[in-house]
């Protein structure tokens, strides 16, 4: 028998790809181009980040957590500029960025990939016509052209191959007259220049849909072969992301994860508003003098738990420990304020938890768009499902069991002013009627009366007038010495406290929206795994100690997923390059070919 001979294979030919951020940013987009990969034979690429620029100290440190690598804080502004959108001169020491700092930046190594998103303020929807057309913004989005000219010359003698421009739609539009320039600027350093949007989500799998515009540019003389798009990928549900993480709240999930805080009356409208929908489900609401007239927000757990007070009702005796989850602290504010003409209509929108979410931007309150989700899951210890629950009138009761606490309440419609209804058994009569009949059994009549008298029994030393039994002070009264036993029945030991919180006052609730659920603004963290900027189970604290701060860094992100999904595609065209090969069959459409040359196999015109 003749033994099996050996298999050689050939070792791998590992090819370094090295990627360079302009306006870099936390280092999002970045984190995906060192996870990108590609295989073209046994050539395999190996991507390494040889830096970062970007005018924010804070981003720049962040990157440094994210990626591993240095980021240079850099002024790209020109004295122009900088004057234009800061209002005044530069400090003493300020200069002008030079190719020479992009050079020292990159540790004067030549990038094969160039990845940009330049500040997008003064394109975003967000920001209206006019201010985007003043003298601020226009120096804002002229960085943008400025940052490509010097980036271009920083590397001029070994351009880099391929170079992405990412930025929001609308700069299609506000900013046409700059991506002219830019393109021209492009195509004189031999570059191939195609514009496209793309979905960030559909690239890269997440439970956001991110509408971007993109610029792809391939140097024409260095890779001949086309450069395809990424495969599309289906959207995840919200709740797929959420799931994995801890509760809103949850000290395991660091600052980031606190719930925010908000006024009361956007907690009231967030509930309100229906799951898939957003502000506008507040006008199917039937509102009579001020009321609403089919609802009512009732505590949830014990006596005044979450209570909400009527607009036109005095407030009850504020106690020592005043918050909404212990009183009836609350108002139901019935003023609102249309949010028609902000953010297209979206405010206060709210999302089923098996949606995607809209694209997290700098600014994203929940009264700024889609930044709320219906999270059905349980808040607080889980003990029975139907805790707390209360049965349909017209349904059937639930199990009978030996915790006779739970749930076993229905939804009576039926009245009780008909004394024949309950007997008369523990009612209270009013003040200014008779009382029933006394009969034998003690506790089947109506023995208690409604005394509206404040004094109560007015005798001399009754206990109720020494003892300060449920005694209130007044707000400019002193309080009397605390003893050991001091409770809120057995002496003068609460305060009537004018005090109310005003509209703007801003608290944490949990309120059951109509649908069941919670409606609550995601926490920064959420967001950050929305974006794939981690894994839901991972932990994460950005430099410093702002949520604002934060969450616009977040907003200002490139999903890592979807840039390794780019990243991918352009390492694979890369090693085709490299590997003498000129052409990939490819069911994806085409992103950057020159003009003149339409499906070519092998190229060296120039469109």
């Amino acid at each position: 028998m003749t033994a099996r001979q050996p298999i050689h294979r050939n070792p791998d030919d590992v090819r370094e790809i090295r990627s360079f951020m302009l306006f870099g940013a936390i280092g999002a987009g970045a984190k995906g181009f060192m996870r990108g990969s590609a295989r073209v034979g046994n050539m395999v690429a190996r991507p390494r980040c040889i830096g970062s620029v970007d005018v924010d100290a804070a981003a720049n440190r962040d990157f440094k957590r994210l990626v591993g690598v240095d980021a240079t804080t850099l002024d790209m502004f020109s004295l122009e500029q900088y004057i234009a959108f800061h209002g005044r001169t530069p400090p003493a020491g300020w200069r002008e960025a030079t190719p020479d700092d992009i050079r020292r930046a990159a540790g004067y190594e030549f990038p094969h990939i160039v990845f940009l998103s330049a500040p997008c303020k003064g394109f975003s929807g967000l920001l209206n016509e006019t201010r985007s057309k003043t003298d601020k913004y226009q120096a804002l989005n002229g960085l943008t052209e400025r940052g490509v000219f010097l980036m271009l010359e920083a590397f001029a003698e070994n351009l880099p191959e391929l170079i992405v421009f990412e930025n929001v739609p609308r700069i299609a539009t506000r900013g046409r007259f700059l991506l002219d320039r830019i393109v021209a600027l492009l195509r004189h350093y031999g570059y191939a220049v195609a514009e496209t949007t793309h979905d960030c989500g559909e690239l890269g799998e997440l439970a956001q849909s991110r509408k971007r515009f993109l610029m792809v540019a391939r140097h024409m003389a260095k890779v001949p072969p086309f450069l395809y798009e990424p495969a599309k990928k289906r959207l995840q549900a919200v709740g797929t992301v959420l799931d994995r993480m801890p509760l809103p709240g949850d000290p395991a999930g660091g600052p980031m994860h606190r719930v925010p805080n908000l006024q009361w009356k956007t907690w009231v409208r967030l509930a309100f508003v229906e799951a898939g929908s957003d502000w506008r489900s507040l006008s199917k609401l039937a509102v009579e003098d001020g009321y609403l007239r089919d609802y009512l927000i009732v505590p949830g757990y014990h006596h005044g738990y979450l209570g909400v007070q009527r607009w036109d009702e005095t407030s009850g005796t504020v106690q020592g420990r005043s918050t909404p989850s212990n009183g009836a602290f609350s108002v139901a504010d019935p003023r609102f304020e249309q949010s028609a003409h902000w953010n297209h209509g979206q405010a206060y929108g709210v999302l089923r938890a098996d949606q995607a979410a809209g694209a997290v931007a700098g600014q994203q309150a929940p009264g700024q768009g889609y930044y709320s989700v219906a999270d059905p899951r349980h808040q607080g210890p889980a003990k029975h499902s139907n805790e707390f629950r209360i049965v349909p009138f017209n349904h059937a009761a639930m199990a009978v069991t030996s915790a006779h606490g739970s749930g076993q309440c229905v939804a009576d419609p039926r009245g009780s002013t008909n004394p024949a209804d309950l007997h008369g058994k523990y009612k209270v009569e009013r003040w200014d009627e008779y009382s029933r009949t006394v009969i034998a059994g003690n506790a089947n009549g109506a023995y208690a009366v409604a005394d509206p008298r404040p004094a109560g029994i007015p005798q001399a030393g009754d206990h109720y007038q020494t003892g300060g039994h449920y005694g209130v002070r007044r707000w400019e009264d002193t309080s009397g010495a605390v003893a050991s036993a001091a409770c809120h029945d057995n002496g003068f030991w609460s305060v009537a406290d004018h005090r109310m919180p005003a509209a703007t006052d801003k608290v944490v609730a949990v309120i059951r929206a109509l649908d069941g659920t919670w409606h609550r603004p995601f926490t920064t963290l959420e967001l950050a795994a929305l974006q794939s900027i981690i894994e839901p189970e991972e932990y994460l604290e950005l430099d410093g100690l702002n949520d604002s701060a934060w969450r616009e860094r977040i907003g200002n992100a490139v999903p890592p997923a979807a840039a390794e999904a780019i990243a991918s595609q352009m390492y694979q065209t890369l090693l085709l390059a490299w590997s003498g090969e000129t052409f990939l069959l490819s069911s994806t459409p085409i992103w950057v070919q020159p003009v003149a040359v339409a499906l070519s196999v092998a190229q060296g015109v120039v469109g």
